[in-house]
């Protein structure tokens, strides 16, 4: 919900300027609003905000959004924001029957685009004592657990891997976790699968937003690392 209201306050502040404020206080609010979303968009605030819902010893990592969902992802933003501004500014204009309308579409969007986009903020590689966690109700059709007895190794992934790809596929560089016994991992189901699909794998890739602090986070629980 933070990244989804946050970049609300660019145009918000670019509109009121536009509409009549003082250029010093326009280009004030426009810097403050961009400097606020650009930190709420940094690696390190989306691991601070998913590991205070964390439980007991376990340690968070966000996983980034697959590259194909970005746009997306953008536009649905986008269109919700359009719709709630429009809500607002008919209203401020004394146009109450249009602007009601288009503020009952604007909070349907708020429920529907909320609602997929948290998705994305669920994506996780958990490190917790008793070995690794990848949690992903996008990629993955259930959380796929793995102890830390049968954790190998974890490293950053070559180019030329075949390990099984969680990530997305996302861009970036990609975080490759062996294993000594092979795990399964489940996909979500689809209209050709609607149970699903499941396959066995060696090593499996993520995309952590910050992959060494993955690697370093997985090192505290005795993880081989490199």
């Amino acid at each position: 919900m933070t990244r989804m209201i946050t970049p609300a306050s660019v145009p918000a502040a670019v509109v009121t300027l536009l509409f009549g404020a003082t250029a010093l206080r326009g280009v004030a609010a426009i810097g403050g609003a961009v400097l606020v979303t650009l930190t709420v968009f940094m690696a390190e605030t989306g691991e601070a905000l998913v590991q205070t819902a964390a439980y007991g010893d376990e340690r968070r990592l966000p996983l980034r959004v697959p590259a194909a969902m970005q746009l997306p992802i953008a536009l649905a933003w986008a269109l919700w924001f359009t719709t709630s501004l429009a809500a607002v500014l008919l209203l401020a204009a004394d146009r109450p029957f249009i602007g009601l309308a288009v503020l009952a579409v604007a909070g349907a969007l708020t429920w529907l685009v909320y609602q997929r986009l948290h998705h994305f903020s669920c994506r996780w590689l958990v490190s917790v004592p008793a070995g690794v966690v990848v949690h992903d109700p996008v990629v993955l059709g259930e959380t796929l657990m793995v102890l830390r007895a049968n954790v190998h190794h974890a490293h950053l992934a070559l180019a030329d891997t075949e390990a099984a790809d969680l990530t997305g596929p996302a861009a970036g560089h990609a975080l490759e976790i062996t294993v000594r016994e092979m795990v399964q991992v489940t996909f979500p189901a689809t209209a050709k699968h609607p149970k699903g699909t499941a396959i066995h794998a060696q090593a499996f890739l993520v995309a952590p937003s910050r992959p060494g602090r993955a690697l370093q986070a997985l090192a505290e629980r005795k993880i081989s690392v490199n």
